[in-house]
């Protein structure tokens, strides 16, 4: 199968790529390149199909040629990153996904996989456990860009157009394109540097957890399953004994790391984001896909890895890791438009 993967260098990307070459798949990288190394690495092997630093809201039909599906990663991809600018936020995840989808099934595509997200349930009463027919109350703009942009693409289902939608729970776990600013992660990195797991919240909240090679299996199947079994549907991906509180991943934390502390941040409450999520749909109806994770097992990985790695603790705060300081830098070194754009000086393209 023809493959064009957007955000193919990004944090799920860079393990999703591999995965998708291994199964036989040729595949078609686009990524603007936010985030790629200071020195230029890439972190994700080249796309067979040839790489692509472009933009995805300046995409033309001509990649989409010959292209039997999409998998549309590419967006401002967290909540602080879609509260930077949430005009560009929906311009990014919203119209632009959207475009896309159209100009795909314009060119004969027949299949459209979006990375939604578990975070458009938002904040939702703590004792029951959503499905995907449950209501949305997203409370960002990155959440109220994925309500929409599903809606979006869901009217653009059609006979020969099949619009998949994965609802992510929060991920976590090892990757080549390593971030720090998801929950579990971000609590590793804190014990591994200063020997303190630091809290912002009080860590009441509940957040339905995703290894980031598990999200990427769930990718792969939504890609190769019979058209009839997922055209024009929602899956939350994760697994349903994978629901923690923040405090609960907290502690997984601090198990693993020896003579690790706790702290909160003054004045720490509850966060309004806040859901269970179950997933037994995928579980039962993605053909060949399971949850092979823990987050304890995860959480080793990480320790194991990183310990190994000597992360510094400028490093774990610093832009590589952190998508939201790399933005600002980089708006701010003005090698970024205020759009989001890259300058002439700025691209590597």
């Amino acid at each position: 199968m023809n493959i064009l993967l957007t955000g193919h260098l990004g944090y799920v990307g860079s393990v999703l790529t591999p995965m998708l070459r291994e199964r036989g798949h040729t595949l078609v990288g686009v990524d603007t390149g936010f985030f790629v190394a200071e020195d230029g690495e890439t972190a994700a092997p080249a796309s067979d199909g040839g790489t692509h630093r472009l933009d995805v809201r300046r995409m033309g039909p001509e990649l989409l040629q010959g292209i039997d599906a999409v998998i549309h990663l590419a967006a401002l991809s967290n909540d602080p990153m879609g509260e930077l600018d949430p005009a560009l936020t929906d311009a990014i995840n919203h119209r632009a996904s959207v475009r896309l989808a159209r100009m795909a099934r314009e060119a004969g595509v027949e299949r459209f996989v979006f990375a939604s997200s578990c975070s458009l349930y938002g904040a939702a009463d703590s004792k029951g456990v959503l499905d995907e027919s449950a209501p949305f109350n997203p409370v960002t703009a990155y959440a109220r860009s994925k309500v929409d942009a599903e809606a979006g693409l869901a009217e653009l289902a059609a006979a020969d157009f099949a619009p998949v939608f994965l609802r992510a729970g929060t991920v976590y776990g090892l990757s080549p394109a390593m971030r720090f600013d998801l929950v579990a992660n971000n609590l590793v990195g804190w014990a591994l540097t200063t020997g303190r797991i630091h809290l912002e919240s009080d860590g009441s909240p509940w957040r339905p957890l995703v290894h980031v090679e598990d999200l990427a299996r769930a990718y792969v199947a939504a890609v190769e399953a019979p058209r009839e079994t997922v055209a024009n549907q929602a899956f939350n991906v994760g697994r349903d004994d994978q629901n923690f509180q923040v405090r609960d991943i907290a502690d997984t934390v601090r198990a693993a790391v020896a003579g690790c502390g706790l702290e909160m941040a003054p004045n720490a409450g509850p966060d309004t984001r806040s859901y269970r999520v179950s997933f037994r749909k995928a579980e039962e109806t993605l053909p060949g896909f399971e949850v092979r994770w823990t987050l304890e097992k995860g959480v080793r990985q990480m320790v194991g890895a990183l310990g190994q790695r000597r992360l510094t603790r400028e490093e774990f705060l610093g832009p590589r890791y952190i998508r939201l300081v790399r933005l600002r830098r980089l708006r701010e070194s003005g090698r970024l438009s205020d759009e989001l754009y890259w300058s002439t000086a700025g691209s590597r393209v």
